[in-house]
């Protein structure tokens, strides 16, 4: 597996690129994992709507082919890009989102930050009161009916997934915030959770390089998703 770190790139000629190399590969082609920082963009998934687009800021707006909702990139927030082909790791979908998430989760790990799934909102979330802590949290399934207030119960997002896949070939793939401009966040319901709070490494006093947590991630994202 190749892993490329690709630097600060816009998100529209990436996006390009990886479809292109989804739709071209062939069941010889080495699975890659392209690691990159992103220009201020906020990207809508397929099943985006307009109200949670809360104000329009001068910041492109790029609807995509992922799964979920509307989120923020900007530079401080390391994407990933898995591009795996699934029939050949011998898994379906639902595997490798936890397999993503599971990356994410040792990653967190690794700097001493205990990560959270919330049943029915995919992503990784932070305890704010106890960012290091170990409890189980008592937590509710989220739905669309659901008090943030409840759902969320005094959580953080700090890692967002959205993917595609075609052909059981993926492409999109996972943010992790590191330190980035969140005030954005603010201008829209990220990933469609109303009132969600979005936090980043150094939010929650982590003083870490994002090279460094890019490092230990594509290293985790390697090993779940190579066996």
């Amino acid at each position: 597996m190749k892993v490329k770190w690709l630097g600060t790139v816009d998100y529209i000629s990436t996006y390009a690129e990886m479809k292109e190399f989804t739709n071209s590969r062939t069941e010889s082609t080495l699975d890659e994992i392209w690691m990159c920082e992103h220009y201020p963009t906020f990207t809508q998934g397929l099943a985006g709507k307009a109200e949670h687009i809360l104000e329009l800021a001068h910041i492109p707006i790029v609807q995509t082919d992922r799964g979920g909702q509307i989120t923020f990139h900007s530079p401080g927030q390391i994407v990933a890009y898995p591009l795996i082909d699934l029939k050949r790791l011998g898994i379906f979908v639902k595997e490798y989102v936890y397999r993503l998430e599971e990356s994410i989760l040792k990653t967190l790990l690794h700097f001493h930050i205990t990560g959270h799934r919330v049943i029915g909102a995919p992503g990784i979330y932070i305890n704010l009161g106890s960012p290091t802590g170990h409890e189980i949290l008592k937590l509710q399934p989220y739905t669309v009916k659901t008090s943030p207030d409840t759902a969320f119960n005094g959580l953080g997002k700090i890692a967002a997934l959205g993917i595609k896949v075609s052909r059981n070939k993926t492409y999109h793939g996972l943010s992790l915030n590191v330190q980035m401009d969140l005030k954005p966040f603010e201008l829209i319901n990220p990933c469609g959770y109303f009132g969600l709070n979005t936090v980043d490494l150094w939010t929650i006093g982590v003083r870490a390089d994002i090279k460094e947590v890019a490092s230990v991630l594509s290293k985790k994202l390697s090993i779940y998703l190579s066996k």
